[in-house]
C-alpha cells in the first residue's frame, strides 16, 4: 500500500542523508521525496511517499523516530488527507492541434506555460489519478518530450498536525 509519511527534522547538514540513508540501508524504496524549510527556519518538512504494508510502515515510523536529527514524524494516510502535485510536461505539437491541447489543458485545471509549438509546456496540479491522467490525455494529443512531477505534498485533514512537539 502507499503511504504519504510527513517529516519534521532539524535543518542541517547531513539530516536529510541520514533519513535517506535509513530507507537505502533497509532496502524500502523511496517513490518520491520533497523537502522544504517550515516556518521555523531551523527545521525542514519533509514529504516522504513509499509503499508497503502497515507494519512495515510502522516499523520505518519507529526507526524515523529514533534518528536524531528528526523531531516528528506521522503516516498521513493513517486517516484523510489531502495530497496534491504538480507536474509540468513539454511536448511538440503540431500547429492545427495546438487549439485543442489548450483546451485540454484548461479542462484539466492547468495552466498553458509555453505555447510554442515545438516546446508546448504545461502544468497542472492534483492528486496521483489526475496528474496520471493529464499525461496520458497529452501523451495522445502531441509528443511528449519531458514531464517533471513534484512528488505528492501532503496535509491530514483533521485536527492532527505535524508539529514541533513542546
Amino acid at each position: 500500500m502507499r503511504h504519504i509519511i510527513g517529516i519534521l527534522l532539524q535543518n542541517e547538514s547531513g539530516a536529510l542523508n541520514r533519513v535517506a540513508g535509513l530507507f537505502s540501508n533497509r532496502g524500502y524504496n523511496i517513490e518520491s521525496l520533497s523537502v522544504a524549510p517550515t516556518d521555523d527556519p531551523t527545521v525542514s518538512r519533509i514529504t516522504l511517499v513509499t509503499t508497503g504494508s502497515n507494519q512495515v510502515i510502522q516499523q520505518i515510523v519507529s526507526q524515523l523516530n529514533k534518528l536524531i536529527d528528526v523531531v516528528n514524524v506521522d503516516d498521513m494516510t493513517r486517516g484523510e488527507h489531502l495530497e496534491r502535485e504538480l507536474v509540468l510536461v513539454k511536448l511538440r505539437v503540431r500547429a492545427d492541434q495546438k487549439a485543442a491541447v489548450e483546451r485540454t489543458v484548461g479542462r484539466a485545471g492547468g495552466r498553458v506555460l509555453d505555447p510554442a509549438p515545438d516546446s508546448f509546456i504545461a502544468e497542472m496540479t492534483g492528486n496521483e489519478t489526475e496528474v496520471n491522467a493529464f499525461i496520458h490525455e497529452l501523451a495522445g494529443q502531441g509528443e511528449l518530450t519531458e514531464i517533471v512531477r513534484s512528488g505528492a505534498l501532503g496535509l491530514t485533514r483533521d485536527a492532527r498536525t505535524l508539529r514541533i512537539v513542546q
